[in-house]
């Protein structure tokens, strides 16, 4: 949720309130950002899939589109406003491991789901496993058909998007628009369905270099997150859910095969997409950016899935962007964040984001712009946790640099310092090494020119962490 909001808003979390998962955004917060600034710019301005700008569980209903106990107050012919977005295609959840809800209750991809009558069948599907048992934690592969599957809904939903777009250029009636596709997939439970699930073989998966949890290496914080236990009224689910335990190197390779699978039915959709933006003659004039609010570790460090360690297998996404001027085939290599969107988008839209603020485009390190807006030094991300997620509350803040990381744990002042270019797996925690003290002393300098516009008092928690 944090992320997802900074994308939107282009503001870091502690900013715009989502600190963590659990806590909405803000409404008027989320209409400055790109997408209600866009529309009020003459854009016509979608959202098709999972949006997580809202918690979906709560133990009170919220009033929310995306909250569980809330949602059957939206009618099937609702689709919008919501934060900015003047068309909205939800789905609720996504992950299996809780099934569509049933109408009323859930959006839009849960009653297509159910509408044909045989969401039970489907259900049943999806929980049957085909193929070879696998011993890997939450990894099955699923008998739901594909074309079920909520990464082709986001697909199929997204494909007739972009068909009237297309008949509205075609009849003059065109606006310039702006979607945000959000694919569900890929993320635990490992589900990818078959064929899909067979498209990568366990054997042939590479492994992460450093799989090992040496917690005795690492700052207080990585032992009490996972070993502590969760607070809340999820506790269970979050004990059972939400952490895996160290796997075997042959369970990580069927765990990871299957991560692939469902990455590869998410890249098959994504080709569809293109198309249809081919086929309707917006292609040359679109610009499409690819990207992720998270990874996952998948082994890394002796982990799986996802918490606050700051490792690079969390943090640092894929970002590929295509269109009217973006350079082929040019990689770059400085520390950007996902925050910079919001500026990247105004910027090619001719449409300032003036509540953007800690934003900034990328279109002059895609042009090759030096100066002021040109290479970048570093980029920042935070977590505030309260102790319902691991047990603990942490107040974590991190600066990355081409070849640095720097993390602190406000709190307690306990670090990690990581030095890429040597250590590229972070295994050397160098934060109280006496040699590394100008080292660090730079990149905490760097954390300290956070601006000065942090949210008092945050936002309460509503809904599980």
């Amino acid at each position: 949720m944090p992320a997802r909001a900074s994308m939107l808003t282009g503001l870091l979390p502690l900013t715009h309130g989502t600190a963590d998962n659990g806590i909405d955004l803000d409404p008027g917060i989320a209409e400055g950002g790109f997408a209600g600034t866009l529309g009020r710019g003459g854009y016509q301005t979608a959202f098709i899939g999972k949006a997580h700008f809202s918690s979906n569980h709560s133990v009170q209903p919220t009033g929310r589109c995306e909250n569980v106990a809330s949602s059957h107050r939206f009618g099937d012919d609702w689709h919008g406003p919501y934060m900015g977005f003047e068309h909205l295609e939800l789905m609720q959840l996504g992950h299996n491991y809780w099934l569509p809800e049933r109408p009323p209750g859930g959006m839009h991809y849960e009653r297509w789901y159910h509408g044909d009558g045989l969401g039970d069948l489907k259900d049943a599907l999806y929980r049957q496993q085909l193929g070879s048992p696998v011993s890997a934690a939450q990894t099955h592969a699923s008998a739901l058909p594909p074309a079920w599957h909520n990464s082709s809904w986001v697909g199929d939903r997204t494909v007739e998007y972009l068909r009237a777009r297309g008949r509205e250029r075609r009849a003059g009636l065109a606006r310039p628009f702006c979607a945000w596709i959000s694919f569900a997939d890929p993320h635990h439970p490992f589900d990818a369905p078959v064929p899909w699930s067979a498209l990568h073989r366990p054997q042939e998966v590479d492994l992460p270099v450093h799989r090992v949890r040496d917690l005795d290496r690492r700052p207080w914080w990585h032992r009490a997150a996972l070993e502590n236990a969760p607070g809340g009224p999820d506790r269970k689910v979050r004990e059972a859910y939400s952490r895996i335990s160290q796997q075997s190197d042959m369970q990580l390779r069927e765990l990871i095969a299957s991560y692939y699978g469902m990455i590869s039915l998410v890249d098959h959709n994504v080709g569809r997409v293109l198309a249809a933006l081919q086929d309707e003659g917006l292609a040359d004039d679109t610009l499409v950016v690819f990207t992720s609010d998270h990874g996952d570790w998948l082994g890394d460090h002796g982990l799986v899935l996802k918490g606050p360690m700051f490792y690079e297998g969390l943090l640092r996404v894929g970002l590929i962007l295509r269109g009217p001027g973006v350079p082929t085939a040019k990689v770059l290599d400085d520390p950007v964040s996902t925050i910079d969107l919001a500026a990247t988008f105004g910027d090619y839209a001719g449409v300032p984001q003036p509540a953007a603020s800690h934003s900034r485009s990328l279109r002059p390190l895609l042009d090759g712009v030096m100066g002021r807006y040109g290479s970048r030094e570093h980029a920042y991300t935070e977590w505030r946790l309260g102790p319902a997620r691991c047990g603990v509350a942490l107040d974590l803040r991190g600066v990355r640099t081409h070849n640095a990381k720097l993390t602190v744990e406000l709190g307690s002042g306990a670090g990690e310092l990581y030095d890429l270019y040597d250590d590229p797996h972070e295994c050397v925690n160098r934060f109280d090494d006496p040699a590394a003290r100008g080292f660090r002393e730079e990149l905490m300098q760097r954390l300290m020119c956070r601006p000065d516009d942090i949210m008092d008092p945050l936002p309460a928690t509503v809904g599980p962490a």
